[in-house]
């Protein structure tokens, strides 16, 4: 089976964009993409859509063209995004189409997401006692990880002030200051231990990539980008989770907890063929410091705990051995849910064609990995080669 290769991108910045809607975001990436692919838009064959607040991706058809197109709609949480491209390269191994669009948008209002009870299967009351605060259980999962394996509350901040350094150097990003360690140390505090800057916020943006079979791809003459694995994930048994109703007791609650980040990590690699030593560049889902230091080892890339070493010895800087999250990942770009995952893929491909600018990783990166992890306990990982 040949590979599915990724021959055009588009974006439109994140942030806040008064007076453009999600919609409006989502064409302006798709139209972008098809010019990147020198292709017009009645020749995509297909579309996966994904959007959590700002409409029915399947109405871009009004703007873009009325082709009778095959236009799917997704909707995964944080993975949505993910689960749009898992969803589009399915399409092409199956032999069906030769090329299509997996894209995603989102107009989230200021504030908390306001997710409901209902929507995870959860009673009224779980809500009703505050446990549907992301930033309340994201707190509570990082202080037991800390305690567990010896992270230190400057780790967080590390993290931190690299996304925003790196979000300085990004054109896309939102957050585009550099914030000082110590004034990410001493900001007001959310949820112990992280302080405003340790969180992602909601906002907006869009994002769109045009798959092509391998075949489809020469003809376009376009580099060919591999994506050479894609895969999502539900969680496993006794997995500690966001809106999950409990966490399970176990004989022996001395380690972490397995996750679907796990499962969709393993299962990357083997499908790619290769291992974490072999990815030159990754972007890990970040909705909060903590996040990006506990993906890093349930991605497989360093042991639990090994973690604070690494950002003291800036390994995943810019320049360092695996650069994590180059263009500032969501605790820079913000999150809007169903262009997220589609971001960190869409910064893969700039920088394996070596046009990150101030933020190119050096030594010319032949590998990129995405992972994304949303509620309740999702997440999607891809593994792109030039």
């Amino acid at each position: 089976m040949s590979d599915v290769c990724i021959v055009g991108v588009g974006i439109h910045p994140f942030g806040r964009t008064d007076g453009v809607s999600g919609v409006d975001q989502g064409v302006h990436a798709a139209r972008a993409a098809l010019v990147d692919a020198g292709i017009e838009w009645p020749q995509i064959q297909f579309a996966y859509g994904s959007s959590d607040a700002a409409g029915n991706p399947d109405t871009m058809v009004d703007r873009l063209g009325l082709t009778g197109v095959q236009f799917i709609n997704v909707r995964n949480g944080c993975a949505a995004g993910g689960s749009a491209l898992f969803s589009a390269q399915m399409a092409i191994k199956s032999g069906e189409f030769d090329i299509g669009l997996a894209v995603g948008f989102d107009k989230h209002p200021r504030g908390a997401f306001d997710a409901k009870p209902a929507e995870y299967n959860l009673p009224d009351w779980y809500g009703d006692a505050g446990y549907m605060v992301t930033t309340q259980f994201f707190a509570a999962k990082i202080m037991r990880y800390m305690h567990m394996f010896g992270i230190s509350r400057e780790s967080l901040g590390r993290v931190a002030e690299k996304a925003f350094r790196n979000g300085a150097r990004t054109p896309h990003a939102w957050r585009r200051q550099p914030v000082s360690l110590e004034e990410i140390l001493e900001a007001p505090m959310v949820s112990d231990p992280y302080s405003k800057y340790m969180f992602c916020s909601p906002g907006e943006g869009g994002v769109a990539l045009i798959l092509a079979s391998e075949k489809k791809a020469r003809e376009l003459g376009k580099p060919l980008i591999r994506l050479k694995a894609a895969t999502m994930r539900t969680r496993p048994p006794h997995s500690f989770e966001v809106f999950a109703p409990s966490i399970d007791v176990v004989e022996d609650d001395s380690g972490p907890r397995g996750t679907a980040s796990q499962i969709a990590s393993a299962d990357a690699f083997r499908m790619a063929g290769m291992g974490p030593g072999d990815i030159d560049v990754a972007q890990l889902q970040d909705t909060e410091a903590g996040a990006e230091i506990m993906h890093m080892a349930e991605n497989g890339f360093c042991a639990n705990g090994e973690q604070e070493q690494w950002l003291t010895e800036g390994r995943t800087e810019i320049g360092g051995a695996l650069p994590v999250n180059t263009d500032g990942g969501c605790l820079a770009c913000g999150e809007p849910i169903g262009a997220s995952g589609l971001r960190q893929v869409y910064e893969n491909v700039v920088q394996l064609r070596g046009d990150g600018g101030d933020r190119q990783v050096p030594g010319n990166p032949k590998t990129a990995y995405s992972h994304v992890y949303g509620a309740p306990g999702v997440s999607a990982v891809t593994i792109l080669e030039r």
